[in-house]
């Protein structure tokens, strides 16, 4: 008697992982969500020994994630992340719908208040840093933006004339303005001046060309080599691309700023975590602390819930909410022995 049994084809995990990359690619996920979704799913079937992950279903699962918060014990933001990358493999990549995928316990994530850094403390890290970088946390500071979000700025998303900046493909795959700060139009001009150089060195090696999102490149095919789509902050050197194996000037690495970051807060002696995204905190917290209503950060910050942005409004209650301290009501009295 035949068993009922499917009989699945041997695993290849090449080919798994290809088909994840893929449907990522289909559906224009980013790619670091795309390195960090194969980067878990590669460590779920490992951990399982090479099992085809049809074969698998909750149990297996629920095992691998309970070995990651146990024995690698990692924090229920990145338990979470690995949740998400298995979900979307097993729904969207291999079609499975299945009552589990819905019932799978996800961790409690504790909201904890930002890193914030007082105006003095932003000024005494620009000092310490150099060029370009110095401009790029000028900007994040004075705009708000994510990391990401700046080092993606092309040349034809600033707007000198209308004095605004336009965050394309923001979280959410959403736009919006936010505003460009006076102060750094002429350190931003002088920046593109030096970006045009680049570009110009690139058509004529015969490079030219950027990245172009989603199907432009087949639409507009010269588009991505005209100056208006050239990165505001662009790699000194040329490399090639991980998608599509093109050789070509990507825009500044962002490990490259954190980098100068950190060494720049370092050597500050500032005792905060801070890194570039506290720059972002930093920005809202300054907003609210000048009388900006809650909806216009939430706007300029790109969240789509306030209930995100009003973590904002606890950092500006971390003194107390300004009550007073009953220590600092006590009168001054001398000790046994000492003179008053």
């Amino acid at each position: 008697m035949k068993s009922s049994t499917p009989v699945l084809p041997p695993l290849t995990k090449v080919k798994v992982l290809d088909q994840l990359r893929e449907r990522i690619r289909y559906l224009h996920y980013s790619l670091r969500t795309e390195k960090v979704y194969v980067y878990w799913v590669r460590l779920f079937i490992r951990f399982h020994r090479l099992r085809h992950p049809a074969e698998m279903g909750a149990t297996e699962v629920e095992q691998f994630l309970s070995w990651l918060a146990s024995e690698r014990q990692l924090s229920a933001a990145t338990h979470k992340q690995a949740l998400s990358a298995l979900l979307f493999f097993y729904g969207k990549v291999l079609g499975v719908d299945l009552p589990w995928l819905n019932e799978i316990g996800k961790p409690r994530v504790r909201h904890r208040l930002p890193v914030v850094l007082s105006a003095e403390e932003v000024a005494r890290i620009l000092c310490l840093l150099d060029g370009e970088h110095r401009l790029f946390a000028q900007l994040l500071y004075g705009t708000g933006m994510r990391l990401t979000e700046g080092l993606r700025l092309r040349v034809k998303d600033i707007d000198f004339s209308h004095n605004a900046i336009i965050v394309r493909e923001g979280k959410g795959g959403k736009d919006r303005v936010v505003m460009l700060p006076q102060r750094l139009i002429p350190s931003l001009h002088e920046q593109m001046a030096r970006a045009r150089v680049l570009w110009e060195a690139d058509q004529a090696a015969g490079k030219g060309g950027t990245e172009m999102p989603y199907a432009l490149e087949r639409k507009y095919p010269h588009a991505g080599a005209s100056w208006a789509w050239f990165w505001v902050f662009p790699q000194d050197a040329l490399s090639r691309d991980p998608r599509s194996g093109i050789v070509r000037r990507h825009h500044m690495y962002d490990q490259t700023f954190q980098r100068a970051f950190k060494r720049a807060v370092q050597s500050t002696g500032i005792a905060k975590a801070a890194t570039p995204h506290t720059l972002r905190h930093s920005f809202a917290t300054s907003l609210l602390q000048s009388g900006y209503d809650i909806r216009t950060v939430q706007q300029l910050l790109g969240h789509a819930d306030v209930k995100t942005t009003m973590i904002y409004t606890h950092v500006l209650n971390v003194g107390g909410m300004g009550v007073r301290s009953p220590m600092d009501a006590l009168p001054v009295l001398s000790q046994p022995g000492h003179a008053t």
